[in-house]
């Protein structure tokens, strides 16, 4: 699957398994504006803002985490060995046919 994101569209191509929230759409010339507040906001809530321009040319705002979030979910779509690796591990998890931890392994894995 390949996702497509710009400020007027979202497309997914195949399943869709993330969906990209926007907060809302502000001018430029209200982010200009209300540059520190907006940005606090983007920040502390984790969801993009989208800021329109009257020429067209939308941007998005988005904390950092968001965007390396959004990059490293971009770079597994288009890992195609990747990809069908994630696949088979579900289909034998929907089978209960994968691999099952001892209780050691899982107290280890959980830190208990």
């Amino acid at each position: 699957m390949i996702c497509f994101v710009n400020a007027n569209l979202l497309k997914l191509y195949g399943d869709a398994i993330h969906v990209v929230n926007i907060m809302g759409t502000i001018s430029v010339n209200q982010f200009r504006d209300n540059l520190k507040t907006l940005v606090v906001e983007v920040v502390s809530t984790h969801e993009p803002l989208k800021v329109s321009r009257r020429a067209g040319d939308d941007f998005i705002v988005m904390n950092a985490e968001g965007w390396e979030r959004e990059q490293e979910i971009l770079y597994i779509l288009q890992n195609n060995n990747l990809m069908r690796k994630m696949s088979k591990s579900l289909t034998t998890h929907s089978s209960n046919a994968g691999h099952k931890p001892t209780d050691e392994q899982m107290n280890e894995i959980t830190g208990i």
